[in-house]
């Protein structure tokens, strides 16, 4: 049975990329110009990164949708917040409105807008914008190939037990852990423990103004910025002629 899709607004996942707002693609650009409604991610309190990033390209023509929650690993109250939000954004669709919602790095790559996309995708239209994600960006800020030849990237979450995160990392020929946050004294512990730390670059606030990239070993936090996160390539500059 085909789906039939009512005439209402479109909407849009915009990935605007990991911080500078130059690595906002063209495309991702237009729609956020054209769009009647913009809707962004924030923590409870403070500035959004999504919006803060797309800010220099705004003209103030739009309506505006937070979508606040607490950073919390518990899937309530967050669930919540995309219940509420999906209603707000389904109101400005049904009105024929276009909705964009900014999403930092890709919207599909660990972005929560696949929450938004799981409650709207059967009745409303949606097109999702691929934005540069904070791997890549990562990548470019160490300045060093994220892997070569036949290797086979692993991308890990920082907050997954310990157990499973060095099995992970065990089998790994490449490596990224994200979201290091609070997690990066575990993580170190298991790098330590592989023998990996002399292979490890961490990376915090990718292409921001206040990017840091060092050798882990040099790195002397306790707990790192949400936004960090560590590259690991076993053997070590792989992608470099003999």
């Amino acid at each position: 049975m085909t789906k039939v899709i009512k005439n209402t607004g479109t909407l849009f996942g915009v990935g605007v990329g990991p911080g500078d707002p130059e690595l906002i693609t063209l495309k991702a650009l237009r729609v956020i110009r054209e769009v009647d409604v913009l809707a962004w991610p924030a923590l409870l309190e403070g500035d959004s990164l999504a919006r803060t990033i797309a800010e220099p390209h705004l003209d103030g023509h739009h309506h505006e949708i937070p979508i606040r929650m607490p950073m919390e690993v518990a899937r309530f109250p967050a669930q919540n917040v995309y219940d509420k939000a999906a209603v707000e954004i389904a109101e400005q669709l049904n009105a024929g409105k276009d909705v964009a919602v900014l999403c930092e790095g890709d919207p599909f790559f660990y972005g929560s807008f696949m929450y938004l996309f799981g409650r709207l995708a059967d009745e409303f239209p949606i097109q999702v914008i691929p934005g540069v994600s904070s791997l890549m960006a990562t990548a470019a800020a160490v300045g060093a190939p994220l892997a070569s030849r036949n290797d086979v990237m692993t991308v890990i979450p920082g907050p997954v037990e310990e157990d499973i995160m060095k099995r992970r990392l065990d089998r790994a020929e490449a490596a990224a852990i994200m979201k290091v946050g609070r997690h990066l004294p575990k993580i170190r512990r298991v790098i330590e423990e592989l023998g990996l730390t002399d292979q490890a670059r961490y990376i915090s606030h990718a292409t921001m103004d206040k990017q840091i990239v060092a050798p882990l070993a040099e790195v002397e936090l306790e707990t790192a910025p949400y936004f960090s996160m560590i590259l690991i390539h076993k053997r070590g500059e792989a992608w470099k002629e003999e």
